[in-house]
C-alpha cells in the first residue's frame, strides 16, 4: 500500500507540465493530499446549496407529476410547434456535457497541460448533464412508461423501434455517451479512490472505498495497465465529441422544416456544445476554487488557457451564425429567406438577439488578457452564454416549427409554467447529483497533480532555484 506523500511507481502518464500550469504554491505530495482531501467535509455552505438544488429538483419533480396525470397539454404546445422547452433543453444539456470529454479525451491526446486541475470538475459535470438530458425525451413522449418501446429488443409485440424517429436517435446517442463517460469518470477515478481508502478511519467507508478502489496498490504493473487503459479509453471517447452531437443534430438537420434542412448543423452543433460546455466548467470551478481557496490549483493560467477555446469556440459558432444568414439570402429560396428575416426582425427577433449578443458579441471580450485572467469576469460571462446557447437551442427550435411553409399555419408559442418548472428542475437536478459527487470524491485528479510537482521541482532545480517560489 502506498504511503500517501511519495511519489507514484512506474511509468506515468507522459509528463505534459510546461512552464504555463506549474503550480508554485504546491510544495509537496503531502500537500496535494490534504488540501483536495479537504474540500470532502462538511460545510454550511455545501448544505445550503444541496437544499435549495433538492427544492428545485423537486418543482420539477411536482410539475411532471402534475402533467402525468392532467395531461401533455400542459406543455405548452401550440401546433404546428409540439417542439419546445423539453426538446430545447434536451439539446442544451447534451452540449453541456461535450466540454468534459473534450477536456478529458481530446485535451490529453493533445498533451493539453492546462485539463489537469480541471478535468475531473467537467468529467462529472459530463456525466451529470447527459443524466440531466436523458430525462426530456422522457418526458416529452408524454406517457414515460412507455420509453422502453424506444429500445431496439426483442419483444412480445415482435415490432421493432421506427429507426427513422429522432427519439431512437437520442436513445442511442445518450445511452452510450452516457456509458462511455461513466467509464472514463471511474477509470481515472481509481488512484485518487485508494488515497482516500488509505486515509480513512471508518471501517465502513474504508471498506466501500477498498472495493471502488479495486485493491489499487501503487504497484508498476498497475500503472502500465492504467495507462493503457486510460489512452485507450481517451481515443475511443474522442469520436463521441463528434458523433453524439452530430447524432442530435440531425434531429433537425433531416427535416424539411425551414432554418433546419441544411448540412452546417453537425459542426455547428459540436462547437456550440463545446462553447456551452466550457461556459458551464466556468460556472462550476470558479466558484468551487474560490469556497476552497484553491486558486493556486486552478491558476490564472488555466482560466487564460480555457478562455481562449471559449473565444475560439465563439468565432466558430458566430461564423456558422452568418453563414446560414447568408445561405438563406443566396438560395434565392422565399421561404427560407423570410423564416430568417422573421427569426432577426420579425416575431422573433428578442430571441435571436439575445443569442447574439450572448453569444458573439460578449465573448469577444476575450481578445483581453486582462479579462481572460479576470475571474469575476469570466463566471459572469459563464452566465451569459448559457442563457444565450439555451436561446440558441430556442431559435433553432420554435420559430422555424412556427414560421414553416403555409402562412395560414404560423403562430405563436409561450411556456407554460409546467415548462419553467421543467428547467428549473433540471438545474437543480443537475447541481444535486454533482453537490453529491464532491462530498464523496476527489473533485481534482490528486494522481496528475502530484505529476506536475516533481515537474516544477526539477525545472527549478535546472535554473539554481528553490523548490517553492
Amino acid at each position: 500500500m502506498a504511503t500517501l506523500a511519495q511519489p507514484v511507481k512506474g511509468p506515468m502518464r507522459p509528463n505534459i507540465a510546461s512552464a504555463d500550469i506549474q503550480l508554485p504554491a504546491v510544495r509537496d505530495f503531502e500537500q496535494v493530499d490534504n488540501e483536495i482531501a479537504a474540500t470532502l467535509g462538511p460545510s454550511k455552505g455545501w448544505f445550503l446549496g444541496l437544499a435549495l438544488s433538492v427544492a428545485a429538483m423537486l418543482v420539477g419533480a411536482g410539475a411532471w407529476t402534475y402533467q402525468i396525470y392532467d395531461g401533455l397539454g400542459h406543455a405548452g404546445y401550440v401546433p404546428p410547434v409540439m417542439w419546445g422547452v423539453y426538446i430545447i433543453t434536451f439539446v442544451f444539456w447534451v452540449g453541456i456535457g461535450h466540454a468534459g470529454t473534450l477536456i478529458s479525451a481530446i485535451l490529453y491526446l493533445f498533451r493539453a497541460g492546462f485539463r489537469t486541475t480541471i478535468y475531473r470538475v467537467s468529467e462529472a459535470m459530463t456525466v451529470f448533464a447527459v443524466m440531466t438530458a436523458g430525462l426530456f425525451p422522457i418526458i416529452h413522449i408524454g406517457r414515460p412508461w412507455k420509453f422502453f418501446w424506444l429500445i431496439p429488443y426483442p419483444n412480445w409485440r415482435l415490432l421493432w423501434s421506427n429507426f427513422k424517429s429522432p427519439l431512437v436517435w437520442d436513445v442511442f446517442a445518450i445511452s452510450t455517451y452516457l456509458t462511455i463517460s461513466t467509464t472514463f469518470l471511474y477509470i481515472g477515478l481509481i488512484p485518487d479512490i485508494a488515497v482516500l481508502r488509505d486515509r480513512e478511519q471508518n471501517p465502513t467507508r474504508r471498506l466501500i472505498l477498498s472495493i471502488l478502489s479495486l485493491g489499487w496498490r501503487n504497484t508498476d504493473v498497475e500503472w502500465r495497465n492504467f495507462t493503457k487503459a486510460y489512452l485507450f479509453l481517451a481515443a475511443f471517447s474522442t469520436p463521441l465529441v463528434l458523433s453524439v452531437h452530430s447524432v442530435v443534430s440531425f434531429d433537425f438537420a433531416m427535416a424539411l422544416t425551414p432554418g433546419w434542412h441544411a448540412t452546417i448543423f453537425p459542426p455547428y452543433f459540436v462547437a456550440g456544445a463545446i462553447f456551452s460546455g466550457f461556459a458551464m466548467v466556468w460556472t462550476i470551478a470558479i466558484p468551487m476554487r474560490k469556497w476552497w481557496r484553491l486558486e493556486h490549483y486552478i491558476t490564472l493560467n488555466h482560466l487564460d488557457a480555457t478562455a481562449k477555446v471559449v473565444l475560439f469556440t465563439s468565432l466558430v459558432v458566430g461564423s456558422a451564425y452568418l453563414i446560414e444568414f447568408f445561405i438563406a439570402w443566396y438560395s434565392g429560396v422565399e421561404v427560407e429567406q423570410s423564416y430568417f428575416w422573421n427569426r432577426v426582425f420579425g416575431q422573433w427577433w428578442w430571441s435571436a438577439w439575445i443569442m447574439l449578443i450572448c453569444n458573439m458579441a460578449l465573448p469577444m471580450s476575450l481578445w483581453s488578457q486582462k479579462l481572460r485572467r479576470n475571474p469575476t469576469w469570466l463566471f459572469i460571462l459563464s452566465i451569459f452564454i448559457n442563457i444565450g446557447m439555451w436561446y440558441e437551442r430556442f431559435v433553432i427550435v420554435v420559430p422555424s416549427l412556427s414560421h414553416e411553409f403555409e402562412p395560414w399555419q404560423w403562430t405563436n408559442y409561450l411556456p407554460s409554467w409546467v415548462d419553467v418548472a421543467f428547467i428549473i428542475g433540471s438545474f437543480g437536478w443537475f447541481f444535486m447529483w454533482f453537490l453529491l459527487f464532491v462530498r464523496q470524491l476527489p473533485v481534482m485528479a490528486i494522481m496528475e497533480i502530484k505529476e506536475i510537482v516533481p515537474a516544477r521541482r526539477k525545472h527549478a532545480a535546472v535554473h539554481g532555484h528553490g523548490g517553492a517560489h
